[in-house]
């Protein structure tokens, strides 16, 4: 594995590093982005360092509280703005910010008909889970463990699922409590550099967008100094200049495939595998 200042002795020098959960939180500029430009959105800084959304329903609030307790990002959604929120998403403050980002996304697209473009029928709809994608990046469950989770393949991350019955107000009221948990360091279990938590009822589709980011293999783009000092040892880390292919290099591949493609006949195409996914949850 290369060393970082084999790489570059330039702190702020910009690197691809794998796996993403363990690049550090990164620049968090995409879920900034997403949340101003929404439409109708209002935005309000307290405190000169605390930034809150509210959709124009009044349903969902992202706070970013930058001195709380998880610092990070908490998402709320209540379907009667003055009730108690019917699900609350956290990301503490060390989560990478393409997980974050994967979960505002899809929330601020689909708020408008109420997520109904992702629910089953809907144009968005794929039927994926959180299960599904571990499962298809060889993730391994840990059978016999409450609560239930699997943990990658490098044993640096984990996703884990709550089991048996808990009051819905518990996990509202205590994130460490909530049904779904991700988390990632060098014990992602027990002393975790970060942890995203999902209560009951978040959207399955929001936890899915989450988790494709959460399990996604490709190197994300980090400047070398964002890199965790205790994630050195464990990521493979490439200068973003060597990892780009040089655009009159591809050109020049691309031109000598199609010469040969004149020449060699096409091989015959391999049957394509299906793959069955679980259906979604039910929404509340």
């Amino acid at each position: 594995m290369p060393s970082p200042d084999s790489l570059a002795p330039d702190p702020h020098a910009d690197v691809l590093v794998s796996p993403g959960y363990l690049a550090g939180p990164g620049d968090s500029r995409s879920i900034f982005n997403t949340l101003d430009l929404a439409s109708s959105w209002t935005k309000t800084i307290a405190f000169g360092t605390d930034t809150y959304y509210t959709s124009p329903c009044q349903r969902v609030r992202v706070a970013n509280p930058m001195e709380s307790f998880y610092g990070g990002w908490t998402i709320s959604y209540a379907e009667d703005p003055l009730g108690v929120p019917d699900w609350i998403t956290t990301f503490d403050r060390n989560t990478p910010h393409e997980i974050v980002a994967a979960f505002t996304k899809p929330l601020v697209d689909g708020l408008r008909n109420n997520f109904a473009d992702y629910l089953s029928g809907g144009r968005h709809y794929t039927g994926i889970s959180p299960a599904s994608l571990t499962a298809r990046h060889r993730w391994d469950p840990v059978h016999g463990s409450r609560p239930f989770r699997t943990v990658s393949p490098d044993g640096h991350a984990a996703y884990q699922m709550g089991v048996g019955w808990l009051h819905e107000y518990d996990e509202l009221l205590t994130p460490e409590k909530s049904t779904w948990r991700m988390s990632a360091g060098t014990d992602p279990v027990y002393t975790p550099s970060w942890q995203a938590f999902f209560s009951r009822y978040t959207p399955q589709h929001l936890i899915t967008a989450s988790t494709t980011a959460f399990t996604d293999p490709t190197p994300v783009p980090r400047a070398l100094d964002q890199i965790p000092d205790r994630h050195r040892s464990l990521v493979a880390i490439t200068r973003e200049a060597t990892a780009r292919p040089n655009p009159r290099a591809a050109a020049a591949l691309a031109r000598s495939t199609q010469a040969q493609a004149t020449h060699v006949p096409p091989s015959p195409a391999a049957p394509t595998a299906l793959a069955g996914h679980a259906g979604s949850r039910r929404q509340r």
